[in-house]
């Protein structure tokens, strides 16, 4: 992958944050429960808001730190967007702000769509992020300018 980084617009600021015996945690609006707030979370959390809100993408069709099994090995994926039918569309895999997009996190989410066969692979820290169109048929890569919107008229993102 050759791929360069978009900025992202300003995240978010509106996430449902408590403090809870002495930790800090934020609503999860997928898992609907209140998580622990780590860096990844927070990077996690303003990516569903984000493709929620701007691009129209229904919380209950995401799936937060689902399990696969790759090469034997249980791991977990940030967040999954599946289809209306059930099917996996997009892989996001989120980083903490201070870890760059490189080589090695598309790696990381090519490794769990060898699984997962979608479309779609979103990779972000919040500051930056990369969406890359998966072409099953050539085994290539193409980056797309941003995360395509929703349509609910199409089985399919």
């Amino acid at each position: 992958m050759t791929a360069t980084t978009v900025a992202t617009k300003a995240p978010y600021t509106d996430l449902s944050i408590r403090e809870q015996d002495g930790r800090r945690e934020v609503f999860d609006p997928t898992r609907r429960r209140w998580v622990a707030l780590t860096p990844e979370e927070w990077v996690r959390q303003h990516t569903i808001l984000r493709l929620h809100d701007r691009q129209g993408y229904p919380l209950e069709l995401m799936q937060v730190e689902g399990a696969i099994t790759v090469n034997g090995m249980t791991r977990r994926c940030d967040i999954v967007v599946y289809d209306t039918s059930g099917c996996p569309q997009m892989i996001v895999e989120c980083k903490r702000p201070d870890v760059p997009i490189t080589q090695k996190v598309c790696d990381q989410a090519c490794r769990y769509n060898t699984v997962l066969q979608v479309p779609l692979l979103l990779l972000t820290n919040g500051n930056q992020q990369v969406v890359l169109e998966v072409d099953t048929t050539s085994h290539s890569l193409r980056q797309l300018p941003e995360v395509p919107a929703w349509d609910e008229k199409n089985v399919k993102i």
